[in-house]
């Protein structure tokens, strides 16, 4: 690979309309491609998504966003998203992600990519936005969202109280209660509301409890 076709594609994540338009000057623009992918100059995440080889390779390549890419719409949450807030210690090898449309899963060379399905209503509530200093950028659930699709998702959970609410956050997922205090109640409500979840109203009341007891 030439450092020309390096320059004229900017970011580390690609999609196949920018490596054609790459290849636009080759006669054959397809075997070239199979050509990159034998040398491992590039590597295909799925079908129409590529990554550089790490010899091409300027910057390391973002799983949050190809995450994004791999199925969409969605958003990075859950799991993941609570452990790149720093909300639960336990680091989490699968990118976990949340979409309204049918869960699934990608088996990729660069990793696992989960994506639970969430109430279309409830989707959009409470995504983020994080710039990265070379101008990608990615979704992902704000902490109160995370932790409300977290809750969600479990099955077999009988939390009734907040007491049984504190403690499963505290003790399972080793939630401090200080960042519990510092979440947003507000969103938790319309969350619950927009998803139609007793646990998601149940984690809004505790943290409304939590915050006044701070004051």
């Amino acid at each position: 690979m030439s450092e020309n076709l390096r320059q004229s594609i900017p970011f580390e994540e690609f999609d196949y309309q920018a490596l054609m338009g790459a290849l636009a000057d080759y006669a054959c623009p397809r075997d070239k491609v199979t050509e990159l992918l034998a040398k491992g100059d590039i590597i295909r995440v799925k079908k129409g998504l590529y990554i550089f080889g790490e010899k091409w390779r300027r910057r390391p390549y973002s799983r949050e966003i190809l995450a994004n890419l791999l199925y969409g719409p969605s958003c990075v949450s859950l799991d993941y998203a609570l452990h790149y807030h720093g909300l639960i210690p336990e680091r989490v090898e699968a990118v976990t992600s949340v979409t309204p449309k049918r869960a699934s899963r990608f088996t990729t060379p660069v990793g696992l990519f989960f994506y639970s399905c969430v109430p279309e209503a409830g989707f959009a509530l409470g995504i983020g936005r994080v710039e990265l200093e070379d101008g990608r950028a990615f979704l992902i659930a704000v902490p109160e969202k995370a932790l409300a699709d977290k809750l969600r998702k479990e099955r077999g959970l009988g939390l009734r109280t907040q007491r049984e609410c504190l403690e499963y956050l505290v003790e399972n997922l080793r939630i401090e209660e200080a960042a519990l205090r510092e979440m947003s109640a507000d969103l938790l409500d319309e969350l619950s509301r927009a998803c139609r979840s007793p646990r998601i109203a149940l984690l809004a009341r505790l943290v409304r409890r939590l915050a006044r007891k701070k004051g």
